[in-house]
């Protein structure tokens, strides 16, 4: 950037001297003159080559404020991410932890767990559960295509409802029409990785290039840009906290999830709904995986039934 606005900067130089040079070159009409005429043309163009300079000082002072502004709006544009000071956060903690909503709940059947790690790590744009109120999130896990998904959004579209679909770089790849359709429905669209890698078991490059090379995928394919990330497994660190926020990123976990990812062995679908809906709460998060069966099958009635308790699916921004 710094060779850029040198080589900017010269040409606006250049420029304003070419005209100086017309300027002062300029010559009287008059064949005749006198002294005094002569003394008065000298100051004249003294006073005028003092007004030029001032002027042109001014000028060359915008011009250099203009072309810095351009080439910072250029350089910003051309990469879609925030500086990451590695060093600052590898100061933090690397402790890998692990999520899971399970254990104890208040009186508003919020877990304690997720309230615990909501006001500890916040901080860094990290939403284990959502404020308390009637407004409630539905994401969906997408790590591979199982038949489903189509299903999930026909009865999204019909119940009007949004949600954020954590999709990998593989399935990005594979399903572009589906994603496509997310994208066009008004859901949003998520970052879940590239290799679906734990993060804390990688240097803080290699997670941000994993992280990166989905958002930048992304943004070429299908011109969207991902500002909400799901971290692998929910197994996050500190330092991978920070970093995720220091790439434009809110980190999303979830204050309800169950066993729903085993293909082969599917919760019977009246027990799922139960189970889903007697855990409702104030500003739940709640993750299901699109690969099940059973989610597709009532996910119609449980969004019919946390409205009759008075909540509201909105959009996560």
């Amino acid at each position: 950037m710094k060779a850029k606005k040198t080589l900017a900067l010269s040409l606006a130089l250049a420029m304003l001297l070419a005209l100086s040079g017309c300027t002062s070159g300029g010559k009287s009409s008059s064949g005749h003159s006198s002294t005094a005429s002569s003394s008065s043309s000298k100051a004249s163009s003294s006073s005028a080559a003092s007004s030029f300079a001032g002027e042109s000082s001014s000028i060359l002072s915008d011009l250099e404020s203009r072309l810095e502004s351009g080439l910072e709006s250029m350089d910003e544009s051309a990469s879609p991410t925030m500086s990451t000071d590695f060093a600052e956060i590898g100061a933090l903690s690397g402790e890998a932890l692990g999520w899971g909503p399970g254990g104890p709940v208040d009186s508003e059947n919020r877990s304690q767990g997720a309230i615990a790690y909501q006001e500890k790590y916040g901080k860094y744009d990290a939403y284990f559960i959502a404020p308390s109120s009637e407004k409630i999130y539905l994401t969906f896990d997408e790590g591979y295509e199982n038949g489903y998904t189509a299903d999930i959004l026909d009865t999204l579209k019909e119940k009007g409802v949004h949600a954020v679909f954590f999709v990998t770089l593989p399935y990005a790849k594979e399903q572009p029409e589906l994603v496509q359709r997310m994208i066009e429905e008004g859901h949003t669209v998520g970052n879940h990785s590239n290799k679906h890698i734990t993060y804390p078991s990688l240097s803080l490059e290699e997670a941000k290039e994993d992280l990166m090379s989905l958002h930048q995928y992304m943004l070429d394919t299908y011109q969207y840009k991902m500002t909400v990330f799901r971290f692998p497994e929910g197994n996050f660190s500190e330092q991978t906290l920070a970093m995720v926020q220091s790439c434009g990123y809110k980190s999303l976990f979830w204050s309800f999830a169950y066993k729903d990812w085993y293909v082969d062995q599917q919760p019977d679908p009246s027990d799922a709904l139960s189970s889903m809906l007697n855990k409702a709460h104030p500003g739940a998060i709640y993750l299901l995986h699109a690969v099940s069966s059973t989610n597709a099958q009532v996910l119609g009635d449980f969004i019919d039934g946390m409205r009759e308790k008075g909540y509201v699916f909105s959009d996560f921004a």
